[in-house]
């Protein structure tokens, strides 16, 4: 099954710019994921243990080095996405 998850970051400190880039930076060195930066958050697509497994990785690492940081997140059935694309066509 794949997912794909909308993901923005809130780090709750002054230079926030740096966590969220090497939180975008880190999920980008994964090859078995897709990642699509936009103004306000990140999709990220693939399989469904693989990307909850990542994220929840990536997500640990961030609260570690920076302390206090928000993450909102929506979880979407990409299998299901797909096939209504198809089905318009």
């Amino acid at each position: 099954m794949k997912v794909m998850v909308e993901l923005s970051l809130y780090p709750l400190v002054n230079e926030y710019i740096e966590p969220i880039k090497s939180f975008i930076d880190r999920l980008n060195s994964y090859s078995d994921i897709q990642v699509e930066t936009c103004s306000t958050s990140t999709q990220v697509s693939g399989d469904y243990q693989q990307v909850v497994a990542i994220l929840g990785t990536e997500m640990q690492r961030t609260h570690e080095e920076v302390g206090q940081a928000i993450f909102v997140a929506k979880f979407l059935n990409f299998d299901v996405m797909e096939a209504r694309k198809k089905a318009k066509i």
